[in-house]
C-alpha cells in the first residue's frame, strides 16, 4: 500500500490573461485598445515573495516555458517549479494568446510595436501579479533585449538578471538578415489579403533565411553534410531548410513574424535617454551575461560589451557549434554558468 506522504505531486503550470482595460499607448504614440496579456505561472510564489524567476521569450517563443526551455526548466532541473515561482508572459505582438496582428483583425495595419512597448506589457502583468520583487530576470535574444530594456526602466524590482546572447543595440547585420526574411514574406501575393494564413509561403521562405543566422557553418557542417559523395541534387540542407520553414509556419503566422522582428530591429536601449554609461548607471544588481563563441547574429562582441558596461556583471561564453540556438541547445554548459552564479550570489 503506498502512503500518502511518498506521492509526489506534479506541479503543473497554469495559463491565463490579463486584460487590459482602455488604450495602451505605444512608443510611436498609437495606441491599442483593450490589450490582452497571455501569461503563465509555474510554481507557488512563497510566504516571503522572493523566489519569483521571470522568463522573457525569443522571437518565436511563447510564454510556455516548458515546452521550449525544458533543458533549463522543470521538476529536477535548475529552475525547478518545486522551488521557484516561474512567470512569462507572451508578448504583445506575438500570436499564442497576447493582442497581436490576427487577433486584433488588424493584420497588416498593426502599429508598429518596441521593445520597449513589449516591456511595458510586461509591467501590465507584473503589477496585476503584484509582484514587487524579482529574483532572476532571465532571457535570450529577443528576451535578453526585454531583459536589458526593463532592468533599465524598473532596476529596483530585480534583484538580479541574466540577459543571453543579446544586444543594447541592434546591428546592422541583424537588421539586414530581418529585412530579408520580411521581403521574402511581402513577396507572398497572399499576404496582403489580410487573413490569419496570409504570407504562408513567405514564412516558409523567411524562416529559412533566418535559420542561417541562428546557425554555423559548424553546425550545417555536424548535421547536413552528405552521406555520399555521389550527389549533385536533394541535399540535406536543403531538405532541412524547408522543414524548418514549414515546421514554424505550422505554428506561427506571418504578420506577427514581420511585427517582432521590426521589433527587434527598434531595440536601442540609448533612444530619447542618453549616453550608455548614463543609461547603466543604475543597473547595479548582479548581471550573469552570457554569450556564444559562434554566433553570428549576436556576436561575442555584444556581449563584451553588455558586461563591461554594467557596473556589477560578468561575462561566460558558452562553446557552441550551434551558433545563436547555442542557448538551446548546450544546456549543461548553460546550466553549470548559471548555477555557479546563483550560489555566488544568493
Amino acid at each position: 500500500m503506498i502512503q500518502e506522504s511518498s506521492i509526489t505531486q506534479t506541479v503543473q503550470p497554469v495559463q491565463s490573461v490579463i486584460y487590459f482595460h482602455g488604450d495602451f499607448v505605444l512608443e510611436s504614440g498609437k495606441t491599442l485598445s483593450n490589450p490582452e496579456f497571455a501569461y503563465q505561472v509555474w510554481g507557488n510564489i512563497n510566504e516571503d515573495k522572493s523566489n519569483v524567476i521571470w522568463v522573457c521569450h525569443a522571437l518565436t517563443g511563447n510564454h510556455l516555458i516548458h515546452e521550449w526551455w525544458g533543458g533549463l526548466f522543470g521538476e529536477g532541473k535548475l529552475f525547478d517549479p518545486n522551488e521557484y515561482c516561474i512567470i512569462s508572459v507572451n508578448v504583445l505582438g506575438s500570436c499564442y494568446g497576447s493582442t497581436g496582428p490576427v487577433s486584433s483583425g488588424l493584420f497588416r495595419d498593426f502599429p508598429t510595436v518596441t521593445i520597449r512597448d513589449i516591456v511595458n506589457g510586461l509591467e501590465v502583468v507584473r503589477r496585476a501579479l503584484e509582484i514587487e520583487k524579482v529574483k532572476i530576470l532571465i532571457g535570450a535574444s529577443v528576451g535578453g533585449q526585454q531583459v536589458l530594456e526593463w532592468a533599465i526602466l524598473q532596476p529596483e524590482i530585480f534583484e538580479s538578471i541574466i540577459p543571453i546572447a543579446t544586444n543594447f543595440k541592434h546591428s546592422p547585420f541583424g537588421v539586414a538578415f530581418n529585412e530579408a526574411q520580411r521581403l521574402a514574406i511581402l513577396a507572398d501575393e497572399t499576404y496582403k489579403f489580410n487573413y490569419p494564413h496570409g504570407g504562408r509561403n513567405g514564412l516558409v521562405a523567411a524562416r529559412a533565411i533566418g535559420m542561417i543566422s541562428y546557425r554555423s557553418y559548424e553546425g550545417y557542417s555536424i548535421t547536413q553534410t552528405e552521406d555520399s559523395e555521389d550527389k549533385f541534387d536533394s541535399f540535406k540542407a536543403s531538405s532541412y531548410q524547408k522543414y524548418q520553414g514549414e515546421k514554424l509556419a505550422n505554428r506561427f503566422d506571418a504578420y506577427s513574424y514581420i511585427t517582432l522582428s521590426k521589433a527587434m530591429d527598434s531595440q536601442n536601449v540609448l533612444r530619447n535617454r542618453g549616453t550608455l554609461d548614463e543609461v547603466v548607471l543604475h543597473l547595479n544588481m548582479p548581471a550573469l551575461v552570457v554569450g556564444i563563441d559562434s554566433d553570428m547574429l549576436f556576436p561575442l562582441s555584444e556581449q563584451q560589451l553588455i558586461a563591461e558596461k554594467l557596473p556589477n556583471a560578468q561575462l561566460v561564453v558558452l562553446s557552441s557549434d550551434f551558433g545563436h540556438d547555442g542557448f538551446l541547445v548546450e544546456f549543461t554548459a548553460l546550466t553549470k554558468a548559471i548555477q555557479t552564479f546563483i550560489e555566488k550570489q544568493f
